[in-house]
């Protein structure tokens, strides 16, 4: 119930990192999540700011808002967040960074929760849901690196 894609930036790691935990500019570089805004008062990444992300599932609907909480800041090193459902996390995306010679190496990944719904959802359509998040991912970290490489 989890997958990864790693990618390599030519870019400082602090560079990636302002825009991975900017989720304003989400819809810049996600084939899913096409606008993101901060809520109850935060106005940029820290542990426990609540943002809401605006999806469009698998690129055609059904379209919808999904409540979310960061749970990992640390500047050039890790952001991450929860996606909740019914009040209770379901979803965790994360990116790790790591500085390597000329650049940075960059993982996004995702983890459900480990709930019976989830393990059920996962055995049933795992399997597709795990490819088409892999895809997503790879295609926003290719959009990233595009823009911290120009």
């Amino acid at each position: 119930m989890r997958g990864s894609v790693t990618v390599f930036m030519a870019a400082p790691a602090d560079q990636v990192w302002d825009l991975v935990s900017d989720v304003t500019r989400i819809g810049e570089f996600s084939p899913e999540t096409f606008e993101a805004e901060w809520v109850d008062g935060a106005t940029g990444p820290a542990v426990g700011a609540r943002f809401r992300g605006h999806v469009k599932r698998n690129g055609v609907g059904p379209v919808y808002w999904t409540p979310c909480k960061v749970t990992a800041c640390v500047p050039g090193k890790e952001f991450g967040f929860s996606v909740y459902a019914g009040g209770k996390p379901i979803n965790n995306w994360h990116y790790a960074l790591e500085a390597v010679e000329g650049g940075t190496e960059v993982t996004e990944s995702f983890r459900l929760s480990d709930s019976g719904p989830t393990k059920v959802y996962w055995a049933l359509l795992g399997w597709a849901r795990g490819r088409t998040n892999e895809k997503g991912m790879r295609q926003t970290l290719e959009r990233i690196k595009a823009v911290v490489e120009r």
